[in-house]
């Protein structure tokens, strides 16, 4: 459950949204198992959403992280390679040098605007762009060929007002590469600034997409498949392009469900059947709900607790009904408080209920399991305790 702890808030009386909410099947979840906190890293870390399920799966973050732009372009249906060097990107507008809106106007539809790129610029001196549009003004970058380093910056301003940052090389090494990147921009802005949907937002007065902003890049980490480090057969269920991605890269299967957003507005109920459905071959589904972490970068307290209410509480009641001999784990990859609007260092209250798992006196599922049998874990520790539990574990030592 992404973001779905958080901190105390004036808005909810001083509590939590998970405090605040009446979830009775979270709650009997928590009654029935073993509770804990856990830090998704380490204690005091900020994790990312994606560093953080890199590390509630097994994988060290700090040794297989290089950026985010891999697990993104993998999300968005590119065949990344080991190697591959990849960003995230966004449809930014930019007016006499100077970035107007990082979002062009929020623009929507922009799958005209990637083709004639993909179609313009496929290569320069041999090097391979690979470009494919996401959902609203997000796009992916993968770069292809020899020689070529991650060890450059993005060019996002991160703000309007300021103009695109120069593409630079942190390494002797990659300066060819970023020499490369920033043609291929240019390029970019060739093809945008002539695109008829461009020539039509501005005729309407719309913002056109006329400049791409890099950021997040790295390169695509080499990672043992989670079926030889951990032996189970998996399934990644996710809205997300992001999730999709680390699933992909880490070689989950990652299947696609009818009505899920990455939002508060997602089909909760039909990824738990879906999920309840990949049990039937597979040995461990991640299904991820985001729209908690959304309404907590929004502040917006009530439809957090809206959300907790009316869309996972239902979709764990029908998870508790519908799986045996399955453990289930109820968790956060971070916590998004209302009162900050962004990723914390607290630990996220975690719960594991099913067959031979021990019982403790938590009742409830909130920050408060701390006081349950688990006590305080890290991240990496939680699937050598699933592995143990659904005895899959081996003995260590004679």
């Amino acid at each position: 459950m992404d973001g779905i702890s958080g901190r105390p808030t004036p808005d909810l009386n001083g509590k939590t949204a998970l405090q605040a909410a009446d979830s009775p099947n979270i709650d009997k979840a928590a009654e029935k198992g073993v509770s804990g906190i856990m830090d998704p890293i380490s204690p005091g870390v900020r994790p990312g959403s994606d560093t953080s399920h890199l590390s509630l799966v097994g994988y060290d973050p700090y040794k297989t992280y290089t950026g985010r732009g891999p697990f993104e372009a993998a999300g968005v249906g590119i065949d990344v390679k080991q190697g591959d060097i990849a960003f995230r990107c966004n449809f930014a507008t930019k007016k006499d040098g100077v970035i107007v809106d990082r979002r062009a106007g929020r623009i929507n539809k922009t799958k005209s605007l990637a083709k004639s790129i993909k179609n313009e610029i496929s290569d320069i001196n041999g090097v391979e762009f690979i470009f494919r549009e996401s959902t609203g003004h997000r796009a992916a970058l993968v770069v292809r060929g020899e020689g070529l380093s991650s060890k450059i910056t993005g060019s996002d301003p991160k703000k309007p007002g300021k103009p695109p940052k120069k593409i630079k090389a942190l390494t002797p090494e990659a300066s060819e590469t970023a020499d490369i990147i920033s043609r291929f921009v240019e390029k970019a802005e060739e093809v945008l600034d002539k695109h008829p949907l461009n020539q039509e937002r501005s005729k309407k007065g719309e913002l056109p997409a006329n400049t791409l902003l890099l950021r997040g890049v790295g390169e695509v980490p080499a990672v043992e498949p989670i079926k030889e480090k951990l032996g189970l057969k998996s399934t990644m269920i996710s809205g997300t392009g992001l999730m999709k991605g680390i699933g992909k890269v880490i070689g989950m299967d990652v299947v696609d469900v009818e009505g899920a957003t990455g939002s508060v507005n997602s089909n909760i109920m039909n990824k738990a059947r879906e999920a309840v459905n990949q049990l039937e071959t597979k040995d461990f589904v991640l299904l991820h709900i985001k729209g908690g972490d959304e309404a907590g970068h929004d502040g917006d307290a009530e439809t957090k607790k809206w959300f907790i209410e009316e869309k996972i509480d239902p979709a764990v009641e029908y998870l508790l009904k519908n799986m045996e001999n399955t453990l289930l784990v109820l968790t956060a990859d971070h916590s998004t408080p209302l009162t900050i609007k962004d990723h914390t260092g607290d630990p996220v209250p975690i719960t594991m209920t099913g067959k031979g798992v021990r019982q403790d006196d938590i009742d409830s599922f909130d920050e408060n399991t701390y006081k349950g049998g688990l006590l305080r874990i890290c991240g990496e520790d939680l699937m050598p305790i699933c592995l143990d539990i659904t005895d899959r574990s081996n003995k260590y030592g004679a």
